[in-house]
């Protein structure tokens, strides 16, 4: 019986200890005296996600419930203290100035178990900067305008396929028609395969890609554990891609690669780039010897090619499509332009006839203040930071670091009527004026979005085609204001957008 009680006052003991552990823990903050919310036992400050709040919600909320009082707040990201930054000045030193002590995003990613997750945006440490050296470039501009051509023939096939949908009805949901769009560009430029979403939104590449991007393997539950948690969930084997996806895109590259190499083939896309990487490294390792890319890892980085590049462009273009159906002046405005331009080039866009769309670009820029598609920025400290000339403010190794750059975006100190649509924020005389860390919808620094010219280009070519044949306008369908997706990390509509769509 003296065993048993041995047994039982060591398990009560070891439990006492894990929950002082655990509320001393989530007392980080405020025993320090930095402003911040009471966590929850579990979601720490992300109380409510994915049920009562979008993740958008509580980067507005938090940012705007403590600007003001120092350079960051207490921020609890599930049961790790971190921070959320209040200055853009503090988001300018972690960004560019003091990047060494914050390459690092901090989550979770098990290469091993999950070939899908060593994507670039998840890497860290070494990995990472290895392979961003291998990637970089294959997203210059002269890589860019190889696939230009590939792109723009999606476009014709795009518009065709908008008019059969206009005919149909007037009223058009266009958030899906976008993102079959989007995974048509991606999957020929990633994978190198004729995906025909457009003209069947139920192809398999389609529903493959949006179970990929939109289905999570677990709960919030397991989410908390594995980014709480990550070395213990790397023991564990947890993985983050649903088994479904991981064959399914796994399958789509090992074939594709298979074919071009038996068969000498060449398409001038991204997978091209990638299998040169593959046969013939330029980067070299810390012992010199060249390092090739496995399979595995020219499927991880399709995949979050195809992840990036899709969700973006088409969201950024929905939501364009939205705001200016709300504002026929612009929309009038950069119509005439795109006209312009299409006169000028015959007919047919040519690559550098993009860098004439002034007005565009504007709108782009606008719209992706309004909604910036990934709201928040998120690194890791990888060595105690003290914030200068706030020595209380202590930015510990480990920690969790989260910049909301859209919280930012809708400052009134940052953006005159944030809350308006006003793409004259992006004249060349103000964009000028402006600090680069005011606009971050791609990141900053070196570690900025490596697709950011690619999803450029897919967006104005998807935009210029439409708003050049179509113009756009509300009705009864369309919600207003929007109503945002609480499920994703990304910004996303919770419904389709509704629009009324009729030829000029």
């Amino acid at each position: 019986m003296s065993v048993y009680i041995y047994l039982l006052t060591i398990v009560v003991v070891l439990v006492g200890y894990l929950v002082l552990k655990w509320r001393r823990t989530l007392k980080y903050w405020q025993n320090l005296g930095i402003p911040c919310e009471e966590p929850h036992i579990l979601m720490g400050s992300l109380t409510g996600v994915q049920t009562s709040r979008t993740f958008c919600d509580v980067w507005l909320e938090y940012y705007n419930k403590f600007r003001g009082t120092g350079p960051f707040a207490g921020f609890y990201w599930f049961q790790r203290p971190g921070i959320l930054v209040l200055d853009t000045s503090l988001a300018k030193l972690i960004l560019i100035k003091e990047f060494t002590k914050f390459t690092d995003r901090g989550f979770y990613h098990n290469t091993e178990d999950d070939p899908l997750s060593g994507q670039l945006f998840l890497l860290d440490g070494q990995k990472w900067k290895s392979m961003r050296n291998k990637l970089s470039s294959t997203f210059t501009s002269g890589k860019m305008k190889y696939m230009f051509p590939t792109v723009v023939k999606v476009g014709h096939e795009f518009i065709e396929v908008f008019g059969q949908t206009m005919e149909n009805s007037p009223i058009v949901e266009v958030k899906d028609i976008l993102a079959r769009f989007s995974t048509d560009v991606i999957g020929t430029c990633a994978f190198g395969i004729e995906c025909s979403s457009l003209k069947d939104p139920e192809a398999e590449f389609r529903v493959m890609g949006r179970r990929a991007i939109f289905e999570n393997r677990h709960g919030p539950i397991g989410i908390a554990f594995m980014n709480s948690f990550q070395n213990l969930a790397r023991k564990l084997h947890m993985k983050l891609t649903i088994e479904e996806a991981e064959r399914f895109f796994l399958r789509i590259v090992k074939e594709t690669v298979a074919f071009r190499e038996q068969n000498n083939v060449r398409r001038n896309d991204f997978m091209d780039q990638l299998i040169d990487l593959k046969n013939n490294p330029q980067t070299k390792s810390e012992t010199g010897e060249s390092v090739n890319l496995t399979i595995e890892e020219i499927a991880a980085q399709a995949f979050v090619f195809f992840g990036a590049g899709f969700e973006t462009s088409s969201t950024t273009m929905g939501f364009a499509l939205y705001e200016l159906a709300q504002h026929q002046d612009i929309q009038d405005r950069v119509r005439e332009e795109c006209q312009e331009i299409f006169a000028k080039c015959n007919g047919e866009l040519t690559y550098e006839s993009m860098k004439d769309m002034v007005y565009l670009d504007q709108v782009i820029s606008e719209t992706l203040r309004l909604y910036t598609v990934l709201p928040v920025l998120n690194r890791e400290c990888l060595e105690d930071f003290v914030v200068p000339d706030s020595p209380k403010y202590v930015i510990k190794k480990g920690m969790p670091v989260l910049i909301p750059c859209g919280a930012m975006h809708r400052d009134e100190k940052l953006y005159a009527n944030p809350n308006t649509f006003d793409p004259d924020n992006f004249t060349p005389e103000r964009v000028k004026e402006r600090d680069s860390v005011e606009w971050l919808p791609f990141g900053e620094g070196p570690r900025n979005c490596i697709g950011m010219r690619f999803g450029q280009m897919q967006t104005r070519i998807g935009l210029s085609f439409l708003l050049k044949d179509f113009k756009f306008s509300v009705c009864d369908q369309t919600t207003i204001p929007m109503v945002y997706n609480k499920k994703t990390f990304l910004i996303s509509s919770e419904t389709g957008i509704f629009l009324k769509a009729e030829r000029v």
